[in-house]
């Protein structure tokens, strides 16, 4: 892959996990396979458009994988993929990050607000 390619997808995945909710609908899809409505409401003050949205990008970067089942109505479920599975694993590296350095990172932060 040339690598002005490969550095704009880095950036579109770096924006997409950045977004406040895919993390988060990540995390609700470790468990197990999961329908629209039942995403929605494990995650309150998404709108059904954000949802949407952040799921077809996750889809569309493999993170996510969609099922839609031919019954009426549609059934729809989403899936991580193992793409989807590592990125918990990095989650989970960042929150033992976190873990380790919150007492520095919190003290930086007062020390910095009380100098401006």
């Amino acid at each position: 892959m040339p690598t002005r390619t490969r550095r704009r997808l880095r950036e579109h995945t770096v924006g997409l996990l950045a977004r406040k909710w895919t993390l988060r609908i990540a995390v609700t899809l470790s468990g197990d396979t999961k329908r629209h409505s039942e995403l929605a409401k494990c995650l309150p003050g998404i709108t059904q458009k954000v949802l949407t949205e952040t799921l077809r990008e996750m889809e569309r970067t493999g993170i996510v994988e969609r099922f839609v089942y031919p019954v009426v109505p549609p059934k729809v479920e989403y899936k991580l993929t193992e793409v989807g599975l590592e990125l918990l694993k990095l989650s989970k590296e960042f929150a033992s990050w976190f873990d380790t350095h919150h007492e520095n990172i919190h003290k930086a932060k007062r020390i910095y607000d009380r100098q401006r």
